[in-house]
């Protein structure tokens, strides 16, 4: 097995007001406003920080409320100068005090945000949706896909601002000028119909968009295109990647706890799982790998796992979210080589990134 990346998340809410001044005075964001925001961390923690091997989520999600909670109903400007996502991303990392942090995540509302990484770049990002129908032309005669249907799409832009500490980037009202134009293309229409999508595959209309964007966006990093709410495609430029997910009803133990502690008593969790595929693009069926494939493949190891006390998983350490994680690659992996990133979340944005390749985009909690 290749060497593997342990990235531990979590993630909490507050809600609060802000007024971003730096705008022009009739832009409405200018003017005093609240937000639900949820703010989110990933870090490389040393072995031994938590207080057990298992406590790494709680602790880090504890510190993170700990950060959060001066911003918590309060008016923003009072703590952070321009209250911009990026700005409050920037105040959320200066103060905690945790090793490792690989990203900081704000969102202001489910449809835009922004990741912090590690090199202080910003990465701004606008969710869209639109309604189309389309079918996958070279797929094997009685593939569902194969049929017209439909989805719901969403496309989620990421552009990498590179800041360098400016106070504001980008008008998430400059991004949405750009979207317009494509979402009056895809946006209630079969998309087999438009030029260059006549095999409209979740990995093909990501590069599509980016092929449209980029000229008009040199700042753009990535594309996310979700088919569903469960699977979808990344493309950077030049790299594919998908990823499917699965909700695992699971009940769990944690036997390194100490005598006493909650987490040592039989408890349970609904686990978001996502397993993250990094392959060549097949050139005749436009797609790295087939999702109903993964779904398959993973079906056996899905259910040993759903609907079950995982304190009985024959070969499991524990049954923290490093130790399942690692435990669902050992078990996945030789049936599906492309596969290279787990993430298990215990709750919403809160467990382990396991990863043995290039780390995949960060995807909004």
């Amino acid at each position: 097995m290749r060497k593997e990346s342990i990235l531990f998340t979590a993630a909490a809410g507050f809600e609060a007001a802000c007024r971003v001044g730096l705008l022009p005075e009739e832009h409405r964001s200018a003017r005093l406003h609240g937000h639900g925001y949820l703010a989110d961390v990933r870090c490389a923690l040393p072995e031994g920080w938590a207080s057990f091997p298992g406590a790494e989520v709680e602790t880090l999600r504890t510190r993170l409320g700990e950060v959060l909670a001066p911003l918590d109903y309060n008016e923003l400007n009072r703590e952070i100068a321009q209250p911009t996502d990026e700005n409050i991303a920037r105040w959320v990392r200066s103060r905690l005090n945790v090793p490792g942090i690989d990203n900081v995540g704000v969102q202001s509302t489910p449809h835009a945000g922004v990741d912090l990484d590690q090199s202080e770049h910003a990465h701004i990002w606008r969710r869209y949706r639109f309604e189309s129908a389309h079918r996958l032309p070279n797929v094997g005669v009685g593939h569902k896909c194969g049929r017209m249907h439909g989805h719901g799409f969403e496309a989620i832009v990421h552009a990498d601002m590179d800041l360098d500490q400016l106070e504001i980037g980008i008008d998430y009202d400059h991004m949405d000028a750009l979207w317009s134009p494509l979402h009056e293309q895809l946006d209630h229409v079969c998309l087999n119909d438009l030029p260059g999508l006549e095999n409209p595959t979740s990995e093909l209309v990501s590069s599509w968009i980016w092929q449209r964007l980029k000229p008009q966006l040199p700042q753009l990093s990535w594309v996310t295109v979700y088919e569903t709410a469960t699977s979808g495609a990344h493309f950077d430029g030049v790299h594919y990647r998908i990823w499917k997910e699965f909700t695992l009803d699971s009940a769990v133990q944690l036997k390194r706890a100490p005598s006493g502690d909650r987490r040592r008593r039989l408890h349970g969790h609904t686990f978001l799982l996502r397993l993250h595929v990094h392959a060549p693009l097949d050139q005749l069926m436009g797609w790295t790998i087939d999702y109903g494939d993964v779904k398959e493949l993973f079906a056996p190891v899905f259910e040993r796992l759903d609907h079950r006390p995982l304190t009985e998983l024959p070969g499991v350490d524990d049954n923290d979210t490093l130790s399942l994680a690692r435990w669902i690659r050992s078990e996945v992996a030789p049936e599906l080589p492309q596969l290279d990133r787990v993430d298990l979340y215990e709750t919403r944005g809160c467990g382990v990134v396991v990863s043995w390749g290039e780390l995949a985009p960060a995807l909004p909690v």
